[in-house]
Formats: structure tokens, C-alpha cells, sequence
């Protein structure tokens, strides 16, 4: 009888991706078609770095897997090295009409993110571009060149109405590349100039960078920043969000804003059960110590991708406490590991969540913290003016212009205007209609 060899034992890393993907596909894969895991990457590969895969993304048709052929070639590659791509996207402004979240538009200045959270609820859109969300969405990131410009635009459009404008809802608008590339504070300088309303979520200390512009905007009611904090331990917050800043130093921007006179909100977000929900009070007594004045909280989120790459994470650096997190997850999304409900997507449901939302209410009155949202003020827009169009509606009273030189200095680009009276009539009254 021939001899049947034993099949080859998985290696250790292989083995939590398979012993995650059982536990989170359940009984069937075909119920979650979009989760893909790949084998975990070498440590050397991704020093710094969140996601411990790189999964294809989940529209593609091929997948990429590297594969040791005998020769030693999975120990030549190379690191997983920050790339930069320009984006030069036509609009700025993303429009949402959900009832969870405060806003209806919002501003994101990067696409990826070099913190790399492996909780981020983002880390799916990078699909969108081609590419993986474990460690792609970390490496390779977009900069969408010329958002200040475009944003003036938007906001000089007929009818265009202001309302609080978010900056940091997907990405980081203050992650690493912002240190060098300043589309943020170019935006910031843009709606400081336009008295437009923004409130900012960051992970990162660099917002203080842009303080003389806040505590501008923050005299005239146009500002709030809120930094978000999941825990209070540095080693856990070095594994799970490697290239944020740290908690300390997010306490520390929060006294920074609070002084100089910036209104600012705590995020405790997202509360991971069993893993950081246990530090919600402290990070909140922490946050009021230093100045701020509101507070809020998410769950944890793992739509699509995010689920296979949190949960690699969790396999590697709390594999005791696996089982315990994900059973809870469970617990407070009807017995999935997300639910994409309005009304519960961020809160969750069932006996635990509830829990978690009493204690959030009660230590926020001990603390006085407002867990409502205040409103900006949206009465000081002075929206831009268009080229080609003459700056004031007082130029409606103004003596005529004789000659095209004359009327050159009353336009942008000094290009010869038509004179006529009932033409300029015209273009100002659009203008004052488009206003209201």
C-alpha cells in the first residue's frame, strides 16, 4: 500500500487567520463573501504599522498572495514604505443625509490613512481605488491637491447654504502628511476667510499647529475640535493605532486648545468591550481635567474588511481575550459582528450597550459634560466671489465705467468686462438672489 503523507500543519500566523476566519464566517463563508484574509506579513515588513495582512481588495477578481517558492524569496522583500499620490478630485464636498451624525457634509483632505487604527471604519473605501485595506491603507495614500481651491468654489456656487462643514470623518486630517503638505490648514485658512462653521475629529497633537487659526475662528462661534481617545494605555494604543499620537499628548492638545480659548470635545471612541471599555470613565475625567468641554462615544464598527483585520489583530496581540470580545461584539449587533442600522451603528443594542450608554450618561453629569451638540454659527458666511463677477453689489451705485481699461479694474484676471448697464444689473442680481 502506498504510503499517504499527513498534510503540512499550517504555521502558527496561518493558523489565526484560519481559526478568525472560522469564527467570523460561522458555519457558512458564502453569508460573508466579501471577507478575505492572506497570510500575516512579516514583522520586519511592517514595523509601525496597524493591519498584520494585506488582503486583496474585495473587488477584485484576482487574488495576490506571496508564496514562498524554496528559494527564499518572501525574506528579500522589501518594507511596506509610505507612497504618496496626487488626487485632483472635481468636487471637495461629500454630502451625506444621515440621521446619526450631526453634519450633512463633511471634507476629507487625504484618502488612506498613515495612523493606521486597525479598528478604522474607513479602511474599506480604499477598495474603491484598487487596493487592499490592511496594509495598503496605511502605505498608500492620496492627497487631494488643490482642495482649498476647490472648496472656495463649492462654497461661491448660487445658492449654496452654510452649515457646520466636518473635517477628520473618514480620514485623519492630521495624520503624518499633513506635517508636510498642509491641505488641512489650507482649508482652515479658506474658512477662516469665508467665516464658514467646521468642527474637526483628530487622533493627533498636530491640530495644535493651527491654533492662531482656531482661536480665530473660535471668537466668532465657527469652531469646535474634538479629539478622539480609545485608551489610556501606551503599549495598547501603540499596537492598535501605531502612528497616532499618544494618549498623553492628546490630553496635552486638549489643554492647549482649552486655553486658547478653542471649544473642545472628548471622543471615547470606539469603546472595544472587554478589551478598553473599562477606561471610558478615566479617559473622560482625564479629558474634563484638561479642558473639555463635551464628550461622546462610539462603538466599535467592522463593516466589510475591518472585521477579517481587527480580528487577525486581536488573534495576535490578545489572543485570550478573543473569544470574550467577539461574543460581546455579538451581543450588541443581533448576532453579528455589525449591523448597519441607523440608530444602532453607533451605539449598539441589547443589555451591554445599554450599559455602556447609562454609564457614559451618568459619568458625563458627575463631570459636567455636555453630551449634546453645540451649534456653530452659520449668520457670518461671507461667501466668496466668483471670477469674472464684480466683487461688490455697491458697484450696482457706482458711476459706469468709459472705458474697457476702466472696467478692468473692477474685475479679476484684468480682462475687458461688458459695460452695459443692464448686463451688470443682471450678474449682480443673480449674485444677490444666489445669497439669500
Amino acid at each position: 500500500m502506498p504510503k499517504v503523507s499527513a498534510p503540512t500543519p499550517p504555521s502558527p500566523p496561518q493558523a489565526h487567520v484560519l481559526a478568525a476566519q472560522k469564527s467570523f464566517t460561522g458555519a457558512s463563508s458564502t453569508m460573508r463573501p466579501h471577507l478575505r484574509s492572506a497570510p500575516f506579513v512579516a514583522d520586519e515588513r511592517r514595523s509601525g504599522r496597524g493591519a498584520i495582512s494585506n488582503p486583496t481588495g474585495r473587488f477584485e477578481t484576482l487574488d495576490s498572495i506571496d508564496t514562498d517558492d524554496g528559494w527564499g524569496v518572501l525574506e528579500t522583500l522589501p518594507a511596506f514604505k509610505t507612497q504618496t499620490i496626487i488626487e485632483r478630485p472635481r468636487t471637495i464636498i461629500t454630502r451625506n443625509d444621515s440621521p446619526d451624525i450631526p453634519f450633512d457634509r463633511s471634507l476629507n483632505p487625504y484618502r488612506g490613512c498613515e495612523h493606521g487604527c486597525v479598528y478604522c471604519f474607513a479602511r474599506p473605501t480604499h477598495a474603491y481605488m484598487g487596493h487592499s485595506a490592511g496594509l495598503d491603507f496605511e502605505t498608500k495614500l492620496y492627497i487631494k491637491e488643490g482642495a482649498a481651491q476647490l472648496l472656495e468654489r463649492e462654497c461661491a456656487k448660487p445658492g449654496y447654504t452654510p452649515k457646520t462643514l466636518a473635517l477628520g470623518t473618514n480620514t485623519d486630517p492630521y495624520q503624518p502628511l499633513e506635517r508636510q503638505h498642509r491641505i488641512t490648514r489650507s482649508v482652515l485658512e479658506t474658512l477662516d476667510r469665508l467665516s464658514h462653521p467646521v468642527t474637526i475629529v483628530t487622533k493627533s497633537a498636530l491640530v495644535t499647529r493651527d491654533i492662531d487659526i482656531l482661536s480665530s475662528m473660535a471668537k466668532r462661534g465657527l469652531v469646535k475640535v474634538a479629539l478622539s481617545i480609545t485608551t489610556l494605555n501606551r503599549s495598547l494604543a501603540r499596537a492598535m493605532e501605531p502612528r497616532a499620537s499618544t494618549p498623553q499628548r492628546r490630553i496635552e492638545a486638549i489643554a492647549q486648545l482649552a486655553n486658547a480659548g478653542v471649544p473642545t470635545m472628548v471622543m471615547v471612541a470606539p469603546i472595544i468591550p472587554a478589551l478598553t471599555d473599562a477606561e471610558m470613565d478615566q479617559i473622560l475625567e482625564t479629558a474634563a481635567g484638561a479642558g473639555a468641554l463635551e464628550a461622546g462615544y462610539v462603538l466599535l464598527r467592522l463593516p466589510l474588511d475591518v472585521d477579517t483585520i481587527f480580528s487577525e489583530w486581536l488573534l495576535r496581540h490578545a489572543p485570550d481575550k478573543y473569544r470574550h470580545v467577539m461574543s460581546l461584539i455579538r451581543s450588541m449587533r443581533e448576532g453579528k459582528h455589525y449591523d448597519a442600522q441607523f440608530g444602532k451603528r453607533m451605539v449598539g443594542s441589547g443589555p451591554y450597550a445599554a450599559m455602556i450608554a447609562r454609564r457614559f450618561q451618568l459619568t458625563c453629569q458627575r463631570l459636567g459634560l455636555t453630551q449634546g451638540r453645540s451649534r456653530l454659527r452659520t449668520d457670518l458666511f461671507q461667501p466668496p466671489t466668483p471670477k469674472g463677477q464684480q466683487l461688490s453689489l455697491l458697484s450696482l451705485f457706482a458711476d459706469e465705467p468709459s472705458t474697457a481699461h476702466e472696467c478692468a479694474d473692477i474685475t479679476e484676471g484684468n480682462k475687458p468686462c461688458d459695460n452695459t448697464p443692464k448686463r451688470k444689473q443682471k450678474i449682480n442680481h443673480s449674485r444677490q438672489s444666489g445669497r439669500n
